[in-house]
């Protein structure tokens, strides 16, 4: 079996007999007779000139060389014909072919936090998933091929490619990202899970320039899938990165020390940190003191845009002059010129400039709170709302590891969390919070709920059952022992949740309600709202009693990811609990605390389900014992899953409406942000 494979090779013959006239400005909304590709709303560039009976002619941003110059670091800008590769990806855009210039206006809430909305606007990966959310089609890559038990998965590259500094990209840079970043402890001391199989490592070849090779240990059909939806690049410039790595060259550390930096690895850190996200400060933020002796202000990027100025409050980027896309007119994309990312941390002041029309496009940070406001205020402000189903939604977990001992053995009474879960009003939370457009549910960890997912699963312990509640409570020794109508700790002790809510992935309205109800069964708590970094940062040094954030993978996610069966449960920057499981599990027991046996079984559930191929009888009896055992044991309390807002200025051009407002897909990848242009 070898699912899809696709290489422009076979339109190379058809292409050479195309007539000279020029390829027609084909968009979706009107195709000039130019039929389908073998994939949705793109093209190569073979196969369009051979469907079209055409030539495509190249044209390039007249700003080019402008742009290319505010690039520190970048040569004098060749001709477009240099710039593009061979074999650039043809884009249809959904309306209208689009005028160049203009700058995107964005708004963030700090140097890592919010910013994903902003980042995938000019996101690439070797592949992406189309707008329907269900098909996978080329991107960087141009085809793929797997072969028949999913054990080796072949990329197949666009000839000419180049980085933003003009240097050739090919297959050497996957294998430097795979061995000299993602899996070499020197940079990341615990390799992700989306960089191995069942927790093995793969083994990457590069078999020529634009060809490579990634050998499994094990099956996982899965992995196409992860690089189609997530943030992790699945390369990196060598040409750059690797002067200042060991492996890679022999003068690294002199080359980073003349610098000024420690050592090589000290460089790699400074310029792409310590992970895949996008964010991570660039030497203009975490080494202002360097920069003027860098060669150049950021990593190299085969992004639409890249970084040229940064400061605690916000970023500026500049298009790509080397990019690998063009619309069906032969233009080179992208059409905007330039893109600004402003840092703004108090949700009142973000939901100013909305109203104001400061901003150009936003959906994450925006809860269904502000939707009346936007929607009251979007005909008077020339900006447009659409509220879309969320993918996941708000939960509650406790700190099962908790360093005070006490709570820990509450928080890890399964007892005390079936409780905290019917307590819950959710009917009255949807009405209050949702305005009534929501959908009560447990947290299943998938979203949307696989066919293995059963109505009892979905819906355990969702029943708001005061009685029950305090009857669990009373049998785990919770009472209420100075007559104040709040409950102690078993031992005596004062109890309060102490709730720190994140001014991002949650409604603070929520969270209160939230609250009230389990006060009325005598648990007392505070509500505070803190910044998302500072609610990261505690979570993570397992110093919060409760932690809540927005939760729920698709299985498409799932089947690349493992994480949210794995303790903590997921990464930095979302909801998790566990923190010293998760460091037991990643010493060997060297240190931490050592997870329950459930715990164990989801993990080694996890890897049995990657492995298997999605919607065979195998993955889904797998799948409903790893669902099983999230809703027995409630290490995570869903609450109601709704819809959220998109907004966008209306000058935007060739937006269209998203599936849902959500993270899951990394946001608006899947839209195609690239043929975006201002009409101003």
């Amino acid at each position: 079996m070898k699912p899809l494979l696709y290489s422009s090779v076979a339109f190379v013959a058809l292409a050479s007999a195309a007539s000279a006239a020029t390829c027609p400005a084909v968009t979706m909304g009107d195709m000039m007779g130019v039929g389908a590709g073998a994939f949705p709303q793109q093209y190569e560039l073979a196969e369009f000139e051979a469907l079209g009976d055409c030539t495509v002619e190249f044209s390039a941003n007249p700003a080019s060389a402008e742009l290319n110059a505010r690039i520190r670091g970048n040569g004098e800008l060749p001709s477009l014909a240099d710039r593009l590769p061979s074999e650039p990806l043809v884009v249809a855009p959904y309306v209208s072919i689009g005028s160049y210039g203009g700058t995107l206006d964005a708004l963030s809430n700090a140097t890592e936090s919010g910013t994903s909305d902003f980042m995938s606007i000019r996101h690439v990966n070797l592949v992406r998933y189309s707008d329907d959310l269900q098909t996978i089609v080329p991107m960087i890559a141009k085809g793929w091929e797997w072969n028949e038990d999913f054990t080796q998965l072949t990329f197949f590259l666009r000839e000419g490619h180049k980085w933003s500094d003009g240097a050739p990209f090919t297959a050497h840079d996957v294998v430097f990202w795979y061995d000299n970043l993602a899996t070499d402890s020197n940079v990341r001391e615990i390799p992700k899970d989306y960089v191995l199989v069942a927790g093995e490592e793969m083994n990457v070849v590069a078999t020529d320039d634009t060809t490579v090779v990634f050998n499994l240990p094990s099956p996982k059909p899965g992995l196409l899938s992860h690089f189609a939806n997530h943030y992790a690049q699945g390369f990196q410039p060598r040409h750059f990165l690797g002067q200042f790595h060991p492996d890679i060259n022999s003068d690294a550390d002199a080359n980073a020390q003349a610098l000024g930096f420690e050592n090589g690895y000290d460089a790699i850190k400074g310029y792409y940190g310590n992970s895949d996200w996008m964010d991570t400060p660039t030497p203009m933020l975490a080494h202002p003191d360097l920069v003027a002796g860098l060669p150049a202000d950021t990593v190299p990027t085969l992004e639409s845009h890249i970084i040229v100025a940064e400061n605690t409050e916000g970023r500026r980027l500049v298009a790509n002059p080397y990019f690998f896309q063009v619309d069906t007119a032969g233009q080179q994309l992208p059409y905007i010129n330039e893109q600004d990312e402003l840092f703004v941390g108090e949700s009142e002041v973000r939901l100013l400039k909305l109203i104001n029309s400061e901003v150009d496009y936003k959906a994450q940070a925006l809860n269904l709170d502000y939707a009346p406001l936007l929607l009251e205020n979007q005909e008077a402000g020339n900006f447009s709302v659409s509220l879309r189903p969320e993918i996941a939604m708000g939960v509650f977990s406790f700190n099962v590891t908790s360093e005070y001992l006490a709570k820990r053995a509450v928080f890890g009474d399964v007892r005390f969390r079936q409780a905290m879960s019917v307590a819950m009003n959710r009917d009255e939370i949807n009405e209050v919070v949702y305005f009534g457009l929501g959908e009560p549910t447990q947290y299943t960890a998938f979203s949307p709920l696989p066919s293995f997912v059963t109505d009892e699963m979905a819906s355990a312990y969702t029943q708001f059952d005061p009685a029950m509640a305090i009857a669990l409570l009373d049998e785990i020794g919770m009472v209420d022992v100075d007559g104040d109508g709040m409950r102690e700790l078993p031992n005596g002790d004062t109890f309060v949740l102490n709730m720190q809510v994140p001014t991002q992935g949650i409604s603070i309205k929520l969270v209160e309600l939230v609250g009230q109800n389990w006060n009325e069964v005598g648990i007392n708590s505070t509500v505070k709202e803190v910044t998302t970094d500072e609610f990261r940062s505690a979570q993570s040094s397992n110093q919060l009693d409760v932690m809540m954030y927005s939760k729920g993978q698709p299985l498409a996610v799932v089947l690349g990811n493992a994480e949210v069966f794995q303790p903590p449960f997921d990464n930095y920057f979302n909801i998790r609990t566990g923190m010293l499981w998760g460091e037991y599990i990643d010493t060997d027991g060297a240190s931490g605390v050592e997870p329950p046996a459930y715990v164990y079984e989801m993990m080694a559930d996890i890897n049995l389900f990657q492995g298997a191929i999605a919607g065979s009888d195998e993955s889904n009896e797998i799948g409903a014992r790893l669902v099983q055992n999230v809703v027995d044991n409630l290490l995570f309390i869903g609450t109601v899953k709704a819809v959220a807002p998109i907004y966008w200025n209306n000058d935007l051009q060739n937006v269209t409406e998203f599936q849902t407002q959500s993270y899951a897909y990394y946001r608006t990848y899947p839209y195609r942000a690239t043929q975006w242009w201002l009409d101003e």
